[in-house]
């Protein structure tokens, strides 16, 4: 089992950010912690895929930050890289908090929502 220090790092760089310079969301932050963990272990997606009972695909799109999935789905990769939903949680929501903030305009902001 991974310990949460080992876990925690700072996942992106500034010069990978969003190039639209917006912060990263949740499923981009989660991916980013996937597949370092897994490049840490040394393993291929079909390796960790199997073990977690997801497609190759699937864990593909979701280290690439464009699937956003379940919990369930969440905990079995968590599983199958050895660490605990909790410290990955803690790992992802810690990446966020250190990355690099932009300022937001003045005014009202609008977010879009697809549906």
């Amino acid at each position: 089992m991974w310990r949460m220090a080992e876990i925690v790092r700072p996942f992106m760089p500034a010069d990978e950010m969003p190039r639209d310079g917006r912060e990263p969301l949740w499923r981009e932050a989660l991916g980013e912690c996937l597949r370092r963990l897994r490049n840490e272990r040394g393993e291929i997606l079909v390796e960790t895929a199997r073990r977690a009972g997801v497609s190759p695909q699937y864990l593909s799109e979701m280290e690439r930050g464009v699937k956003e999935p379940s919990s369930e789905m969440i905990a079995a990769v968590a599983g199958a890289l050895d660490v605990t939903l909790g410290d990955l949680t803690l790992a992802v929501a810690t990446s966020l908090l250190r990355a690099p903030s932009r300022v937001a305009p003045a005014g009202p902001t609008a977010y879009a929502l697809a549906a």
